[in-house]
């Protein structure tokens, strides 16, 4: 249980970072924190997760 948890928190802290530094590539202009630390949950809007996704590639 404590692995899954780790690997969880590993996997969002990791989505945050990646997003945070390709920020400059999505067609956002502000919000860059509330962007990131939300982006899970963000996930299920089409538009975010293309920028998400144009975010990651670099």
């Amino acid at each position: 249980m404590k692995l899954l948890l780790l690997v969880a928190l590993a996997v969002y802290v990791v989505g945050a970072y990646r997003f945070w530094k390709g920020f400059r590539r999505t067609s956002f202009s502000q919000g860059r924190v509330y962007l990131a630390l939300l982006w899970p949950a963000l996930m299920f809007n089409r538009s975010y997760r293309q920028n998400f996704t144009r975010a990651l590639k670099g």
